[in-house]
């Protein structure tokens, strides 16, 4: 069976990559995890030809292929506009490639993604749609769009998945929406770590991982380090990633005189992303924003390390109170006890290490491409799909 897979997710061209192409986060590992269960699978995104950034890594898969579109251009409506100037170019490239595709996976939200999932609709292609944002937040007109489409279109030969998860289905509208978790942890990355010890001589090093933006609560983790530092001498704080409030959180930093317990690494690559962490410490992640399936904090999990988080989303389910702590009060001073506690007690460390691992081996990325491939057999009623999945009792088990 082939696929096609309509996405936003920007790519660069790249001389290290079989494919040709190359591009950030977890995508990559997601597209070659899906490829596994097609034939061939086409791969249709805007793709840059300018220098590459820096922290790529490089999209493969079973048979697959990258079909460019241009790239985006511009933010916020000025990006919508020029879209739908680009759509006289893009539109019947991607008509083309869903109307030669057996089936096809849009991913949402995105307006690559929509055109994708409205031409399978129009031409009765076997859908599958992946919501990657925040299911139970709509604030915007297309948002809520969004959900209407997928709760109006589930069913049938069109599997609707939206990230996250719960005791209650996704709708109560429409009881074939599904949850999915999403995940870009290697079965055998997750089974070589091992469970941490408090490092001697409270040599504790705090990791951020994430976009540094408004609300995601870098700022309050770097405002707690003061306090931290104040029985925690040795401490200090890896800050990864990039984004519109780097700058301002640099400042901040130089600010309060913490520049010599702090390091920025940028942005970085997933290999990268993952020797940090386990260097690390505690993960630390207070956010407020609008959060699906959180993967770095997954990732942090299958590294072992405790998790000091926020009521976010899924959060309190991944973390509970066996792997860190979920915050009551979203404060700098609540961060610093928290870290204070995690570190007061070794045994309790350790446990809490142990838990951290045992719960990422449920979302390793085998896991979550078995999920989706039962999920798409059962739908389309096809036996079509790569024979190699091999799904334990243990895989079934939905997660959340």
């Amino acid at each position: 069976m082939q696929l096609v897979i309509v996405s936003h997710k920007t790519c660069w061209r790249s001389p290290n990559s079989n494919s040709g192409f190359a591009t950030d986060g977890g995508f990559p590992l997601q597209v070659r995890a899906i490829s596994e269960l097609f034939t061939k699978t086409s791969l249709v995104v805007p793709c840059e030809s300018d220098r590459q950034p820096d922290g790529l890594t490089p999209l493969t898969g079973q048979r697959i292929q990258i079909v460019p579109l241009a790239p985006l251009r511009g933010r916020g409506v000025y990006r919508k506009l020029a879209f739908l100037g680009d759509l006289f170019k893009s539109g019947p490239v991607i008509w083309k490639q869903v109307r030669n595709a057996d089936a096809v996976h849009a991913l949402i939200p995105g307006d690559i993604g929509t055109i994708g999932m409205i031409f399978s609709l129009i031409q009765r292609k076997r859908l599958f749609v992946r919501y990657c944002g925040n299911w139970a937040v709509q604030t915007t007109a297309a948002e809520r769009f969004w959900r209407w489409s997928i709760e109006r279109f589930a069913g049938g030969r069109n599997v609707m998945l939206a990230t996250g998860g719960g005791e209650e289905r996704p709708s109560r509208r429409n009881r074939n929406v599904e949850w999915i978790f999403s995940t870009s942890l290697r079965r055998d990355e997750i089974d070589k770590n091992v469970p941490r010890y408090l490092p001697p001589n409270q040599a504790i090093k705090l990791i951020v991982v994430c976009r540094q933006e408004q609300r995601k609560g870098t700022d309050l983790v770097i405002e707690s380090m003061p306090l931290i530092l104040r029985f925690i001498p040795n401490a200090t704080l890896d800050i990864v990633g990039s984004g519109s409030l780097l700058e301002c959180l640099k400042a901040q930093v130089i600010a309060l005189g913490v520049s010599d317990c702090i390091t920025f690494h940028g942005k970085v690559s997933q290999a990268d992303v993952g020797r940090l962490l386990r260097q690390a410490t505690i993960f630390c992640f207070p956010t407020a924003a609008s959060e699906g399936f959180p993967k770095a904090v997954l990732e942090a999990l299958g590294s072992g390390l405790p998790v000091v988080t926020t009521k976010v989303s899924v959060l309190p389910q991944l973390i509970g109170g066996r792997c860190g702590i979920i915050l009551e009060t979203r404060s700098p001073r609540a961060i610093a006890e928290a870290v204070k506690l995690v570190c007061s007690d070794p045994a309790k460390y350790n446990e809490m290490s142990s838990a951290a691992i045992k719960v990422a081996e449920r979302y390793s990325l085998e896991n979550w491409r078995d999920q989706i491939g039962a999920v798409l057999r059962k739908a389309w009623q096809t036996n079509s799909l790569s024979p190699s999945m091999n799904i334990t009792m243990r895989d079934q088990k939905r997660p959340l």
